[in-house]
This record gives C-alpha cells, structure tokens and sequence, in this order.
C-alpha cells in the first residue's frame, strides 16, 4: 500500500482547527502519527499505509501552527497544548482503542502521554527523542552524562538561534534546509522541504513553528488545562513506550541513548536503526514500519 493517496480529516477542537492525512477506515482501531520540526504531517506517508494494511486508522494531524491546521489565537504553543489536541482528537473520533506514535515535537507529546496516569492509548512509540526524565543524570554515570550533554550542546546551536526575534523566521527556508542534511545525512529531502513550504506559507505561520523552541524556553501564553498537561514533558514514563533512534542521527546525538532503556518501564523496548539518522522513519521505512508493526502486534 505504499504510495497510497491518503484521505483529509478537518477536526474543530477547542481552540484550533486540526487537518490530518488518514489513511484506512475510519472506525478501526486509531492509530494517531505525530509529526516534529522540520516536517509535516506528509512524514508519514510510509507508516500510515503500512498501519491501514493492519486494520488501523491512521491519522496524521498537522500539528497547530502549520498549515492547513489553524494558528491558535491565543499563541498557545506549549507541549500542554498539543498533548490536549492529540486527547481531543482521539476522543472525537471515538475509535475502539488507540496507539500513539510521535517524531521529534511528535516525540515529546507522546512520551508525554506516557507519563500521565491515565491515557485513552494502549501503546506508545517514540522516534527519535527519548523522554526527558530519561536524561537526567543519575551518580554512577554522572561523567558519561556530562560529556554526552556537552557534545550534544553543539548539535542544539538551532534551539538557541530560534530564540532570537524575527530572524530565524526570515531565515526559514534556508535553515531549515540545512538541517534536514545535516540531521539526515545522504537523504534526499526535496519532498519533505516542498511540503514544509505548504505549511508555512505566510511569515505568521513561520512565527508559529519557531515559536515551539521560544516557549519551550521562555513560557508564552497557556490555558489552565496546557499547564497542567505540561507538566508531564518532564515526567518519568508510566506506559511501556517502544523508541527508535538513528545511529547518525545529526539532531540527537546516539550517545543519549545509552542509558534510556534502564529507565523505562517494563515492557518497553530501545532499537537503534544502523545507518539513519533523525528521519530515520523516512530513510529506512520497511525497517521502521516493520519495527513499529511487530510492536504493537
């Protein structure tokens, strides 16, 4: 089924309109794909066929700010606020059970779910990024934890240059560009970048996706319920979670990994995929997709 066309989903949530690809049937089993920065809901163009040919629902939502989902009014662009919209989502559908499976920005709204005590998925895949909780350091490995955090300072430069004003959204196209080659070295990105530029047509838009780093620093303006979901981004996972990582992942570096899978839950499984880098399900999506099927099984 690869290469099928998928469908369109437009969803009225509270504060945002959501659009998504979908591919399957809609009252099956939902599996719900969350996309990261720099890319789109297009990033799931592999998956979401693989997921409909085993009776799943998938739906890929373009996450709020990017087009043709809504920018929220309120600028509200936390992680809380889009744990709230996958939650909205899933229960406007009303599907009989339902998987969650997150990249990048993606990653944190689901390893975010995965830390709340009670949550409408019965698993939970993470691409890419770990959780964070997973990070921290603990005694006996606290000169590993320092030397990785200080390597992975340099790949981070992006998250510091989009704090700056105004430039980075005069800057997008070009840097994003860049960090598509040098997060995924060798892939062709052409695709992906031609449907980044459909997201964010206008310089508001471009605010709103660079916005995601200002407010993860600097906290913008949030409702009561995205700042009590928000709490959870730094929360130890409490649901198994299976993450994927690349082993020349140019984002995230693979040294981070190490320890992750000692401070999972039980149930959970860490695979590194030799020879991808951060849009690892991209590169190698029979791997990926086979890895992620045999999971939820």
């Amino acid at each position: 089924m690869v290469g099928v066309a998928p469908g369109e989903l437009v969803v009225p949530l509270t504060d945002i309109t959501v659009s998504a690809l979908t591919w399957g049937e809609r009252g099956a089993p939902l599996a719900l794909c969350l996309h990261g920065y720099p890319d789109t809901a297009w990033s799931w163009r592999y998956l979401g066929p693989a997921l409909a040919e085993r009776g799943y629902y998938a739906v890929a939502p373009f996450s709020r700010g990017y087009a043709p989902s809504t920018i929220p009014a309120d600028g509200d662009l936390s992680v809380g606020s889009r744990v709230a919209d996958a939650l909205d989502l899933t229960e406007k559908l009303c599907a009989p059970s339902a998987v969650v499976i997150g990249h990048d920005w993606g990653a944190f709204t689901a390893t975010a779910i995965a830390a709340m005590p009670e949550s409408p998925f019965r698993a939970v895949v993470s691409l890419a990024v770990p959780p964070l909780a997973t990070l921290t350091p603990t005694r006996d490995r606290l000169v590993p934890h320092l030397l990785n955090t200080l390597a992975q300072s340099i790949n981070s430069w992006y998250i510091l240059a989009n704090q700056v004003p105004a430039v980075p959204e005069r800057l997008f196209t070009p840097m994003t560009e860049f960090l598509w080659r040098t997060w995924s070295p060798g892939y062709d990105a052409r695709e992906d970048l031609a449907h980044l530029a459909e997201s964010a047509p206008t310089p508001a838009h471009r605010t709103a996706i660079v916005d995601y780093y200002r407010q993860l620093v600097r906290r913008g303006p949030r409702s009561a319920r995205s700042r009590e979901l928000d709490r959870f981004l730094m929360a130890p996972p409490r649901s198994p979670i299976l993450q994927l990582y690349g082993t020349t992942d140019g984002c995230l570096r693979p040294g981070l990994f190490d320890t992750v899978a000692d401070r999972l839950p039980d149930g959970s499984v860490v695979v590194a995929v030799e020879g991808a880098g951060h849009f690892l399900h991209l590169e190698c999506p029979d791997t990926v997709n086979g890895l992620i099927l045999d999971y939820l099984g």
